[in-house]
């Protein structure tokens, strides 16, 4: 079966919510990188919270969520896109020790200089347009409260989430309380939905949310609401990575520190940090990189147009 991510209303309130289930996606993470457990888990909450966000937004772009981290994991980083199309890489520092029971205060913010960043990044930039990022201190023992607090404070959203992760499936449930403007108000509104859902939504447990489907749960929590169900969307794992990407990052390097560590090395091997394809380039590999953009030059003088 696909992974799925089922978006839903509650009728005649102001609160939206998705469920979503990452199985095969979450199976391709972890069958091209080996963590520890602890890592593994927090990873695994970290991209069903990136699906779920990203189905709220509404462009044509990546969003990349990232915890740089001051304990014996440096980095973890999350991206999916417009197509819900997910990739996941963590970093852990040098002989790292982890305990399967690590929390996420001790694998990442250690001495309370953990961040948390999220980026929102378009697919068709306009000219001298950077991707948006937020930034904010590592707020909270665990992923959904860390972003609960960030879409509070730099989105003023009441966002409420539930996750969870092992080694066969991620999960993840999303509440979010809609703004009351932009002429939504219709006069029949249930003024207390958002307390009695969250309230409702609260009773899940960790273990209930990795073992129960998405329709069950749904209905196990919500039986006595209303609820407005959409068409569900298929998450999936892509890596974009390529040997051209590789081989226009190290044409930003320079020919001369390119040249300088195929010196030192013989030839440059490369391995992609999120699905661990392998790339090598050698000396005649990296000559034709220049040498192509050297030609192109010559062929077209700048300030030239061809017809």
């Amino acid at each position: 079966m696909s992974d799925t991510l089922q978006k839903f209303m509650f009728e005649h309130s102001l609160v939206r919510g998705e469920l979503v289930e990452l199985s095969s996606t979450w199976q391709h993470v972890q069958a091209r990188r080996s963590y520890p457990a602890a890592v593994n888990a927090v990873l695994g909450e970290m991209m069903a919270a990136a699906a779920l966000l990203s189905a709220n937004l509404k462009f044509n772009g990546t969003i990349i969520l990232q915890i740089h981290g001051d304990g014996p994991v440096k980095l973890m980083v999350v991206e999916c896109d417009a197509l819900l199309r997910l990739r996941a890489t963590a970093k852990l520092a040098e002989g790292a020790s982890i305990a399967d029971d690590a929390g996420l205060r001790e694998l990442v913010n250690r001495h309370g200089q953990g961040r948390f960043a999220i980026t929102l990044d378009p697919t068709d930039k306009l000219p001298g347009q950077q991707p948006y990022q937020g930034i904010v201190a590592l707020d909270g023992d665990s992923v959904s409260t860390v972003i609960e607090n960030y879409m509070m404070r730099s989105e003023q959203l009441d966002t409420r989430l539930w996750l969870a992760a092992d080694g066969k499936v991620a999960r993840g449930m999303l509440l979010q309380k809609l703004p009351a403007d932009g002429g939504t108000l219709t006069g029949n509104e249930d003024v207390d939905a958002w307390d009695r859902t969250v309230m409702l939504a609260s009773t899940v447990r960790a273990a209930e949310l990795l073992s129960t489907d998405i329709m069950t749960l749904m209905q196990r929590l919500f039986w006595e609401e209303t609820v407005r169900v959409f068409e569900p969307r298929h998450p999936a794992f892509h890596c974009s990575c390529s040997r051209e990407k590789v081989g226009n990052m190290l044409k930003m390097l320079g020919r001369d520190e390119v040249d300088d560590a195929l010196t030192d090395l013989g030839k440059l091997e490369i391995d992609c940090d999120f699905c661990g394809q392998h790339f090598s380039f050698d000396k005649v590999d990296c000559m034709q990189l220049f040498t192509t953009e050297t030609l192109a030059d010559a062929v077209q003088p700048p300030g030239t147009q061809q017809h």
